[in-house]
């Protein structure tokens, strides 16, 4: 996302109302395609969205307030979102791309082992959620229960990141994992989702480094345990 929230272009652009000095479409102005002002204009409103539903929340917030602290006007913010929760939807898109990316690559380089593949996968998946809170408060707390298509949005997520442990579980194994270990994954990503819910709610004591042992200790216990099952 976008560090400045707007151009000069977006900064002085007229009020609502007025006649808009456009340039002619298809031509460069300010060194940008149209295109390119286009995008940094929805990178702007969500670099913003994350500042405002990340602190003061969605519930509370609006598509003017949005605008006016991106210092855009709101027919920009509709260029790109249909209302204030298509804005929250491509945010958490965003959110969760990116700390799967994360996970994913430092499960890659993080050898055979499989203890050290949970450690690390873990580790990236919460250091990037606590190094910046808003990004937590978002993706766990912000997104519950809006509308049911953001529930299965929710859900689908969960089940991507339990078949992103499945498939390491399952990586030195000569056989598929049960249904049974395939429903302890989704517990297991579920307990980690609710305990930085409850680290972002309470203000908890734990660090990143506490958390991510805490987590460990359950995925390892957990599969041992289900190995030793079978």
């Amino acid at each position: 996302m976008a560090k400045n929230p707007a151009t000069h272009s977006e900064r002085d652009a007229p009020r609502e109302g007025a006649t808009p000095r456009a340039p002619e479409a298809g031509r460069k102005y300010l060194g940008l395609t149209p295109e390119e002002r286009r995008t940094q204009r929805r990178e702007a409103v969500l670099d913003t969205a994350l500042e405002v539903f990340g602190t003061s929340g969605y519930s509370g917030s609006s598509v003017k307030q949005i605008c006016r602290a991106a210092h855009l006007t709101e027919r920009y913010f509709y260029e790109s979102f249909t209302d204030r929760e298509s804005c929250l939807a491509a945010l958490y898109s965003e959110l969760v791309d990116r700390v799967r990316e994360t996970t994913v690559a430092a499960l890659a380089s993080a050898g055979s082992d499989i203890d050290d593949r949970i450690r690390a996968g873990l580790s990236a998946f919460v250091e990037y959620l606590t190094a910046d809170p808003r990004r937590a408060r978002v993706v766990l707390i912000e997104a519950v229960g809006i509308s049911p298509a953001m529930e299965e949005r929710r859900h689908a997520v969960l089940r991507e990141f339990a078949e992103i442990v499945a498939i390491n579980w399952a990586a030195d194994r000569s056989e598929p994992l049960t249904p049974k270990q395939h429903s302890t994954t989704v517990a297991l990503v579920g307990g980690v989702n609710h305990l930085l819910v409850d680290w972002l709610m309470s203000s908890g004591p734990l660090s990143p480094t506490d958390l991510t042992e805490v987590c460990t200790a359950l995925f390892i216990a957990a599969r041992n345990h289900l190995e030793n099952e079978t």
